[in-house]
């Protein structure tokens, strides 16, 4: 039986141990690296050349996104499969669009990742439940979202302005001019019809792109789940 390699993507150690361990338990699956960021993701897929890439999307600095858009332009055979807590219909259809041949939320039972990684591995398109609702759901309730209008690049710049990054630390993190990053933080606030940036970070709470957080002195603890 051929081995199908995996690279596993995500920030916490002992979230990939999990995972490692759940793989490796499958016959014929081997995970032959891991990654704690896009840099390290792009370097590790470079090195060892896997069937799949499991990779979440919320890495430090730079998402999952731009990470998924970086390994494709060196590899457009390259089989992604993003393994996130993200069940937004907008980041799954951004993943997609960018080049992702899954998308499976964390929530989902063990064994749908395990299926998954296999379509995937051959050549197929996979999804969780939960995500193929919230997609429906969104395209019944909202035919047009603001995110239609914007390529994953800008959706991944708006989500770093958003976070309070300035447009020279975008610039230096994505290795475009600062004019070029400046020339995209115009173009997205006309395309989400933003007027500030204060607008702009609404409109990208509204989009499920960052989570609001409490006033600084308010504690962490949000409202009731």
């Amino acid at each position: 039986m051929t081995e199908l390699t995996i690279l596993l993507v995500d920030d916490h150690p002992v979230v990939r141990e999990g995972y490692r361990r759940l793989l490796e338990r499958i016959p014929g699956y081997k995970v032959v690296a891991e990654a704690h960021d896009a840099a390290s993701a792009y370097q590790a897929y470079q090195k060892t050349k896997p069937d799949v890439v499991v990779m979440d999307l919320s890495l430090p600095g730079i998402g999952g996104i731009e990470a998924l858009r970086h390994i494709r332009q060196w590899d457009r055979a390259a089989r992604i499969l993003i393994f996130t807590m993200h069940s937004g219909a907008g980041f799954a259809l951004k993943a997609f669009e960018a080049g992702a041949a899954g998308y499976v939320t964390k929530g989902s039972d063990a064994a749908e990742l395990v299926s998954s990684i296999a379509v995937v591995a051959r050549g197929g398109r996979a999804m969780s439940d939960d995500v193929a609702q919230e997609i429906a759901a969104e395209r019944l309730a909202r035919p047009n979202s603001p995110l239609d209008e914007l390529s994953p690049r800008e959706t991944e710049i708006l989500r770093l302005v958003a976070s309070g990054w300035s447009d020279e630390e975008v610039a230096a993190s994505l290795h475009l001019s600062l004019k070029t990053v400046r020339n995209y933080h115009y173009q997205i606030k006309a395309k989400v019809g933003a007027r500030t940036d204060a607008h702009l970070v609404w409109l990208a709470i509204g989009m499920g792109l960052v989570q609001a957080e409490p006033p600084s002195g308010l504690g962490t603890a949000g409202p009731p789940r």
